[in-house]
């Protein structure tokens, strides 16, 4: 019997968003698009030493959390942007809840339960910026297929995205002839006042003549957006539709009202930071940076991304010392801290970094997390002095496997 011939239960879902069952012969088998409490037949059976990876042939039996994906690209074009549109919204919050819990009992050998979620005021258009890509081959532009980062199917509308840059996209795609010849792809992105900006990556070393073109008519069309052009070698610059100084480039929170919530939720675990000397590591534009220094802390922000730097300096206030750096080589050049508040991205602090934070041992550290096994590691590498006194999920991407976790670790 070959291991598709026989349904197999799914228990749960894997970080990634991947449906877990186990395999007649005893291997885990982690299965896209499938839900728990699923019976599912299986094909395209990869098997591996370990566990194995396969796609659902037939639903033998409907989990009660499945429903009908609303998207249509989820289903006929297997779009990755989402991983978890076939779930309920309960079933969703379960899931992520689950994932977290169980990298910070497994990987981090806390003993936790799953942890308490934010849920999103909306399921729906929240995404204030999307990126797609470029097949130049099949001259095709929109997201990659499910596991198949090769291949681009044509973005015709995204369900999760702003409807204001779903309407931007619509008038977009009709003048992809005044693209440039050599591109990658290119980034929509909508500020939280309304404006919207068109930022085009280099693919090769051809100038742009056709940006101001481009935005004089998607403003003729109703659909008035700052034009950028991102070369291959330097900083993104405005080449259309006004003189807008925002760098489209700098991170941002895709999900601004939830970021506000979860940047509310850490500050408040900071407590009370007046005169106290903090560091805010990986700060983005700033916003954490100058709350923190409007309650009257002193505040040291590292951020690598130098236009997010001139974003915050630019909106102040005056006061905070705010470094252009990796954090691992700031750090040494940083005064020792009271707490410190850290958000990095997915692949989490740089070992030196953690290490250093725990030989200044300050009071609190607050981690916000986009990945809860980085999460786990980066908290246990802190050492027996700190204890994890609570953690907190939110959900910043519904129909998606993404998770954001708040950590707060105390000295012991």
């Amino acid at each position: 019997m070959t291991p598709s011939a026989e349904p197999v239960a799914i228990e749960r879902i894997a970080a990634g968003g991947d449906g877990v069952g186990r395999l007649p012969d005893g291997r885990t088998v982690f299965v896209p698009r499938s839900a728990p409490g699923d019976l599912v037949t299986l094909r395209d059976v990869a098997l591996h030493k370990r566990f194995a990876r396969a796609r659902i042939a037939d639903v033998v039996a409907h989990a009660p959390g499945r429903v009908v994906p609303p998207c249509p690209h989820y289903v006929r074009d297997q779009c990755g942007g989402c991983q978890l549109q076939h779930l309920t919204r309960e079933a969703q919050e379960a899931a992520k809840r689950a994932i977290v819990g169980d990298a910070l009992r497994r990987l981090g050998r806390f003993d936790v339960a799953d942890p308490d979620l934010e849920p999103a005021p909306a399921e729906w258009h929240y995404r204030a910026r999307i990126t797609l890509h470029r097949d130049s081959r099949a001259d095709r532009i929109g997201f990659h297929r499910l596991g198949a980062a090769g291949h681009v199917f044509e973005l015709e509308q995204c369900l999760i995205a702003d409807a204001r840059l779903v309407e931007l996209w619509r008038v977009l795609r009709r003048y992809r002839a005044l693209l440039p010849a050599q591109f990658d792809g290119l980034t929509l992105r909508i500020e939280r006042g309304g404006p919207r900006h068109v930022l085009v990556r280099a693919a090769g070393d051809d100038a742009w003549l056709k940006g101001r073109e481009l935005a004089t008519r998607l403003a003729s069309a109703g659909q008035p957006a700052t034009v950028w052009w991102q070369p291959i070698r330097g900083a993104a610059r405005v080449v259309g539709g006004g003189d807008d100084l925002f760098p489209a480039a700098a991170f941002e929170q895709v999900n601004p009202a939830m970021g506000d919530r979860l940047r509310a939720h850490a500050l408040q675990l900071l407590g009370d930071v007046a005169a106290r000397h903090v560091w805010d590591l990986y700060a983005g534009i700033g916003e954490a940076t100058a709350a923190l220094a409007l309650a009257g802390a002193s505040v040291e922000s590292v951020e690598a991304d130098r236009q997010a730097v001139q974003v915050a300096e630019a909106r102040g206030p005056i006061g905070p010392r705010r470094l252009a750096a990796r954090v691992e080589d700031a750090i040494p050049r940083l005064k020792p801290p009271t707490l410190v508040l850290t958000n990095p991205p997915r692949g989490g602090m740089a070992p030196s970094a953690v290490d250093a934070i725990a030989a200044h041992a300050p009071e609190r550290l607050v981690y916000v997390s986009c990945d809860p096994a980085t999460l786990a590691r980066d908290l246990v590498r802190l050492g027996p002095g700190y204890g994890l006194a609570h953690v907190r999920a939110f959900d910043l991407f519904p129909q998606t496997a993404h998770v954001e976790t708040v950590a707060l670790m105390e000295r012991q």
